[in-house]
């Protein structure tokens, strides 16, 4: 139990004190009533003793009685009626709340942290008023009256004679049998006889002498002399007197006006009051008819003008307050003894003093000892003697019953005489003085009785009594016997149904217990009379058990919190909404995130429903906001109830300021991390052939990535643009900002140009959420960033269109559960900073689907297709968190965060605004295929747009033409069916001979030390005009390997005016091409044997090229027909084809090969440029009746493309560090005979099959020759991964790389070649010896000197050797020794010797070779590339 202002040993004694009845004149009734009091009023706040008081008990011992206090009330006829006293304690309890500001105490129990009110003021008010009100019953005497003030003014004309009048009323109640009510204690009841004098009205003397005549009459013990009013009331108040009254006329009056405003309370009004206050001794303010025995009804009697229910099962609730103000009027300005001074206070209180000494006290003794004599005379008798007179004597007794009936609380009813009664009597005078040892011995003596009898309800009574006598003992002889109080609570609720008793025993007992420290048993004992009778006291009675669990020595804190959640229900459906609110609230401080969520939405839907009620509406949205985003696992239908409540609930709070700030609305979810913002037009949807740039828009999913390529090609472009530097204060152009980007920096958009705001909603709950009218909230600062004016700033607010433009979607539904992304547009129409601070919009739900004419849907409003039933505007911020900071050694030890600017657009200057669009653009393409298409350019802005450049990290695969193109082609419709390449009809005559041209790589963008990548866009006049647009040719070709590609174009403009935030633009596009496979070209180039060439000169080579078709017929392929072959080179040139076969027309249907040669010469002197001019020469070879120009667009332009790109990639290191520069350079001159810059480009036609139609798809591929004798190919190779080995671990010995070239390299170094007849006839019958002359000619391919050693004598190292060539010999000088010049030819002229026919193998010569100048000789045989075979005849 929470704690006491009284301790139980001042609680009891308080509560059960002797009772004085008073009887007052009319005229001695006036005289109190000049102070707005009656006179039992007027002697309440005198009533406790101030001094200890002395008496003797039946043994004479003398028995100290301290703190005395005596109860003096109005005789009231008529006992009061449990629902009126229902509706003082209700009234009581709200009238008693917890005091503002009032600090709690704080309770720490385990991780607990709990704000509780230690005290509870209500209960303790309750608790006094119920007992108080308590009515007197037949078997107790606690509260029957001991004596009676009669009460008479010194001012009537025969105040003795009223005194008897008086005297015998007082008589006429107590022993008449009309009147029950009031109880007295004993028949010769004490009377008491007192005059009132008005000091400052009456006269003094006159009162003096009546009151000689009392004491002569009544004697000095029986009657007081009372002077009152000293003062008259219309007197100025410049002294403030003491008001001791209003706590206790508060206390029990029925309202109370300080104390609540609102809520429900109940008012008893009576017609003829005019204060209005009703108090417990309830004296009306004028005696009806004037007349002394006409007694008013009971101040608790229920009036039935005011009061509907006069049933006894009313609710405690009865009344609303609908009466409260009159009465607040009413009352306001009394003051209660306005004619009385501190003199009179002190007379009032030395009167209850005198009255208590001389008057009651004696009373009291003198029936201790007469009832004494009788219980000692009743203890002489034996027990079956006493039983049987008692029998005999009690007449009136009722027969015997059976013991079932006895169990009833009418089962036996004593007569006021009967022995036992008398034992109760003499009991309950000794607890009413305090004397608790001879209370407890004659309540057990009474006990006994009464439960031999079977009376149960008087059994219960002394039960009840003997426990707290026991109890207040001095000395504590004796533990607390609580199985008596137990015993008593069960007779007394399960017999006897008498629920009042049963709680006071309740109540009387739980302190006691909590005084011990029994917490536990004070807790069950309370929740056990929690009944369904009385919603007030369950609630009282559980908030109190609540108290007990938390103040234990281990706190039990979730009963705690458990009990005060049913206190709260119970003092809702008592009506008392402010303690069920406080209650809930002070229990959520235990339920609070502790995931206990279902107890937590049920607490919070309470507490909003009485913050609601108790019009306290800013709780209860916060509560209800609790509900609501919290993650509910309530149903669906429950989650509806919650929102429709908040919504009703919040809209009442925006109807009460109307013009007040949006507030902020707890839901839809907004995740504002996930904003994203794009800057920019929509991207225009494919329109036919035509395709708009993919650009960037929301719809793309963000890719790190290719974020990277983008931000990389446009620093590419950017640095081109700016001769190679990038600008110190170049950024990035982002379109689309979201969580990945890099937001520190204010965004720049561009004036007129919309601003998407895409702003990611959740739904929490499992009901649909309709937003309706939502839109962004922002704020806008004109500014002028020219800088002329830049002082004037002006603060914007949010509604002028002129400025920005703001998009509303009407309706916006978000389902159950769902996260779903709104787009909302700003359009800003004027320069300055802007401003985005959220979104605004009506939060409602749908009640449900509308019928199709409207017909038959809910009353409410209707929004398009959906059907709102209520909803409330309201806005959510927009709040970023930046990315946290990690730079310095600050920020890491620290937690920082940098600015997140996504929603602070500065709004600059109009710039020109680009769209692509791709005609006839393909998505599928064969490896190598050539295609036409057509790109467009449109300035959709107002400002012209210059330098327009594309950059694409795979510059192969597109070309706007060279500098040779026709800048003004046909429109896409009239080329579509020609030929992508520029061609020329041939005779048949030049087929086997190549046609040369020439043309330089300047010509087509790819110069010394240009970027490839990057490619201005051919604008005639390098101009686009506000609105115009331009559509130019652009060849495309299949990346070589098969698969799906994506293509990243970006193109780049600017204004032709520079503007001062934004320097450039950008368009971005993604090109996604599907290649399937068609040729594989493979090369190899070797020197020819034949030395001399037309012009004889030597460098003649054979090139062998190998034509696969891997096309496996997927894209409708039939055949490929290699329509030419070309060669490209800056020193060398295809010269004749070779191929020996008849077939013109090389055709290749699916998996089949093709073989061809080639003889390649070097070019003229003329047509070798120097190596600066970048010209290169181009030989075609033509299979058909049609030349390719190979150097003209778009065939060189990928040619180029594809030189560059191969260029680019990471050749192997050429030269090898060694100490001696020497020997590298000898290793560089070996290196470069062996290699070769020939380029060879096939281009193909493929005849393909698609919807019955044939079509004829055209191509070409490309070899680059560097390598003599090595294989290339068109295709990249698949890098075969190394197999793994074992890890070893060793020190290297010799870190230097051997500068050794490799035996291929050595062995080009010298070419040879060997003259001879090929047949050669002999008559060996006539010589047996033939000699055969052979020219053996060595050619320098270098460009040093070389010492060269032709070795002509055979290897002996194997048996097979001397096979072979053991026939023949050569004659002459075996060895010899010659230095080549650089490039130079030398024959020598040797002689073969053969002795039989036969076919014989020349090329046995070793020739070895070093360079002149080296020390080290690099000496190797060089190989032949061919066997040199004779034939011998014999003629």
């Amino acid at each position: 139990m929470a704690q006491c202002v009284q301790s139980v040993q001042e609680l009891i004694p308080d509560s059960f004190v002797p009772c004085v009845a008073a009887l007052c004149s009319d005229e001695a009734e006036r005289l109190t009533r000049l102070n707005h009091l009656s006179f039992a009023e007027l002697l309440k706040p005198f009533s406790r003793l101030t001094s200890e008081v002395h008496m003797r008990d039946p043994n004479n011992q003398l028995h100290v009685i301290k703190n005395l206090k005596i109860a003096v009330s109005n005789i009231i006829t008529q006992p009061p009626q449990p629902g009126a006293i229902r509706k003082l304690l209700n009234d009581v309890v709200s009238g008693s709340q917890p005091a503002e500001g009032l600090v709690a105490n704080v309770i720490t129990a385990g991780d607990y942290d709990l704000n509780i009110s230690a005290t509870t003021p209500w209960f303790e008010s309750y608790r006094e008023t119920f007992l108080q009100s308590m009515p007197a019953s037949d078997h107790e005497f606690l509260n029957h009256y001991l004596a009676c003030m009669l009460v008479a003014s010194s001012s009537e004309a025969e105040p003795v004679e009223q005194f008897s009048k008086l005297s015998q009323e007082q008589h006429r109640i107590q022993h008449n049998s009309d009147y029950s009510y009031p109880k007295w204690f004993i028949p010769n009841t004490l009377k008491y006889y007192v005059l009132l004098h008005d000091v400052s009205a009456g006269d003094e003397q006159r009162a003096e002498s009546i009151y000689e005549e009392m004491k002569q009459k009544y004697g000095t013990q029986g009657c007081y002399l009372l002077k009152i009013n000293s003062r008259t009331s219309n007197r100025a108040s410049d002294e403030q007197i003491p008001d001791p009254w209003s706590q206790y006329l508060q206390k029990n009056s029925i309202q109370n006006q300080e104390s609540y405003e609102d809520g429900h309370c109940t008012i008893t009004s009576n017609k003829n009051s005019d204060s209005n206050l009703l108090s417990l001794d309830g004296l009306d303010n004028e005696v009806k008819d004037g007349l002394p025995n006409n007694f008013r009804a009971h101040p608790l009697q229920l009036d039935p003008s005011s009061d509907p229910s006069n049933s006894i099962d009313g609710p405690d609730h009865v009344k609303s307050a609908s009466s409260l103000h009159e009465t607040k009027k009413a009352n306001t300005g009394i003051i209660h003894g306005a004619c009385l001074t501190l003199t009179d206070h002190d007379r009032i209180r030395q009167f209850i003093q005198e009255f208590t000494f001389r008057g009651l006290l004696p009373h009291i003794e003198k029936t201790i000892r007469q009832l004494n004599d009788q219980l000692i005379s009743r203890k002489g008798l034996s027990r079956s003697l006493f039983s049987a007179t008692k029998k005999w004597f009690s007449g009136s007794k009722v027969p015997e019953k059976s013991i079932n009936e006895l169990k009833n609380t009418s089962g036996l009813l004593y007569p006021p005489e009967a022995p036992e009664l008398q034992i109760r009597k003499m009991a309950d005078l000794c607890f009413l003085v305090q004397h608790y040892d001879l209370a407890y011995s004659c309540y057990h003596t009474a006990k006994k009785d009464f439960l031999n009898d079977q009376a149960m309800l008087y059994a219960a009574g002394a039960l009840e009594m003997a426990a707290v006598s026991a109890f207040l003992q001095p000395g504590a002889p004796r533990p607390y016997p609580a199985h008596y109080m137990d015993t008593a609570i069960q007779t007394y609720r399960d017999i006897c149904k008498n629920m009042v008793l049963a709680e006071r025993c309740v109540l009387l007992s739980a302190e006691i217990l909590k005084s011990q420290g029994k917490y536990s048993e004070a807790a069950a004992l309370l929740i056990r009379l929690t009944s369904e009778d009385s919603d007030l006291r369950s609630a009282l009675l559980l908030e109190q058990a609540a108290h007990c669990f938390i103040n234990m020595k281990s706190p039990m804190v979730r009963k705690y919190a458990f009990h005060m959640i049913l206190a709260g229900h119970r003092f809702s459906k008592a009506g008392q909404k402010k303690h069920a609110l406080r209650c809930y609230c002070q229990a959520m401080q235990v339920y609070k995130g502790k995931g206990w969520s279902l107890a937590e939405d049920h607490i919070n839907f309470t507490i909003g429903r009485q913050s609601y009620t108790l019009r306290q509406l800013d709780n209860a949205v916060s509560a209800f906001r609790h509900i609501l985003i919290n993650e509910s696992k309530q149903s669906a239908a429950q989650q509806g109830a919650f929102l429709r409540e908040y919504l009703y609930v919040y809209k009442n709070v925006s109807q009460l300021s109307p013009d007040g700030p949006l507030p902020q609305l707890p839901l839809p979810y907004i995740n504002s991390s996930a904003t994203r913002v794009f800057f920019g037009h929509d991207r225009r949807p494919a329109d036919g052939e035509k395709q708009a740039a993919t650009h960037i828009s929301l719809d793309q999913e963000y890719d790190s990535e290719s974020s990277q390529q983008w931000r990389e090609l446009e620093e590419q472009v950017v640095a081109v643009v700016n001769k190679g530097v990038i600008p110190s204060n170049f950024h990035p152009t982002q379109y689309c900002l979201n969580s990945y980007s890099d937001n520190s920096r204010f965004p720049l958009a561009v004036v007129e140009e919309p601003i998407t705001v895409e702003v990611a909603f959740r739904n929490p709950l499992k009901v649909p959420l309709l937003l309706t009218d939502l839109s962004l909230l922002w704020k806008f600062q004109p500014k002028d960033f020219s800088g002329k004016d830049n002082e004037e700033v002006k603060e914007l607010v949010t509604d002028e269109p002129e400025k920005i433009g703001t998009e509303v979607i009407s309706e916006f539904v978000i389902n159950s559960e769902e996260s779903k992304v709104a787009r909302l547009k700003l359009f800003p129409h004027h320069i300055g900073e802007l401003h985005i601070l959220g979104v605004v919009y009506n939060l409602g739900t749908i009640q449900g689907s509308m019928a199709v004419d409207g017909i038959g849907a809910l009353p409410g409003c209707h929004t398009g297709k959906h059907f709102l039933s209520m909803s409330v505007r309201g806005r959510q911020d927009l709040e970023i968190q930046g990315p946290r900071l990690n730079n310095t050694k600050e920020e890491k030890t620290s937690i920082k965060y940098g600015p997140d600017r996504r929603l602070d657009p500065i709004i600059t200057e109009e710039m020109p605004l680009l769209e692509v669009f791709f005609i006839h653009f393909p998505t599928g393409l064969l490896c190598g295929e050539i295609r036409k298409a057509y790109v467009e350019f449109v300035n959709v802005s107002k400002c012209p747009l210059t330098g327009l450049k594309v950059v694409s990290k795979r510059p192969e695969f597109f070309t706007f033409g060279g500098n040779t193109a026709i800048l003004t082609p046909l429109s896409p419709s009239a080329s579509e069916n020609c030929s992508a390449y520029k061609t020329v009809v041939t005779d048949s005559t030049s087929v086997c001979t190549a046609l040369i041209s020439s043309a330089s790589s300047v010509d087509f963008g790819i110069g010394i030390g240009s970027q490839p990548e990057v490619i201005p866009v051919p604008l005639p006049d390098t101009v686009l005009l506000p609105g115009a647009s331009v559509q130019l040719p652009m060849w495309l070709r299949g990346p070589d390997e098969e698969g799906v590609h994506e293509i990243n174009f970006l193109f780049y403009y600017e204004s032709v005016k520079k503007q001062p935030k934004i320097r450039h633009r950008i368009l971005r596009h993604t090109a996604v091409i599907c290649t399937s496979r068609s040729l594989n070209v493979r090369a190899t180039v070797c020197r020819s044997n034949s030395l001399e060439d037309e012009e004889g000169r030597g460098g003649n080579m054979l090139v062998f090229v190998d034509v696969e078709n891997t096309n496996t017929s997927e894209a409708g392929v039939k055949e490929f027909h290699i329509v030419q072959v070309s060669s490209s080179s800056k020193h060398w040139k295809l010269q004749k084809s070779v191929n020996l076969s008849e077939n013109k027309d090389a055709k290749l249907a699916s998996r089949e090969k093709g073989k061809f040669c080639f003889k390649a010469i070097r070019c003229k002197e003329k047509e070798v440029a120097t190596q600066s001019s970048e010209k290169y020469t181009f030989a075609d070879i033509i299979f058909g009746n049609e030349q390719i120009v190979s150097s003209a667009s778009p065939c060189a332009d990928f040619f180029y493309r594809s030189l560059s790109s191969e260029f680019k990639k990471p050749q192997a290191q050429l030269s090898l560090h060694t100490e001696k520069q020497s020997v590298e350079d000898a290793v560089r001159l070996i290196q470069k005979c062996n290699e070769v810059d020939l380029n060879i480009v096939v281009l193909w036609k493929a005849y393909v099959v698609e919807d019955s139609k044939q079509l004829i798809l055209e191509g070409q591929h490309h070899v680059i020759l560097r390598t003599i004798g090595k294989e290339a190919f068109s295709y990249p190779q698949k890098q075969e991964p190394p197999e793994m080995e074992l890890l070893k671990f060793f020190r290297p010995e010799n870190t230097t790389v051997s500068s050794r070239p490799s035996v291929e390299q050595l062995s080009n170094l010298i070419k040879t070649s060997l003259h001879y007849p090929e047949s050669f006839n002999h008559p060996f019958h006539q010589k047996s010896l033939c000699l055969v002359p052979v020219t053996l000619l060595l050619s320098n391919c270098s460009k040093a000197d070389v010492d060269v050693i032709v070795d002509l004598r055979h290897k002996t190292t194997s048996p097979e050797a001397l096979e072979i060539h053991g026939s023949f010999t050569w004659l002459g000088q075996t060895q010899y020794k010659l230095q080549l010049k650089s490039q130079e030819i030398h024959s020598l002229q040797l002689k073969a010797c053969f002795v039989h026919t036969g076919v014989y193998n020349l090329g046995t010569p070793r020739v070895f070779a070093k360079l002149s100048d080296q020390v080290t000789v690099f000496e190797t045989s060089q190989q032949n590339s061919m066997p040199a075979l004779i034939i011998i005849t014999n003629v």
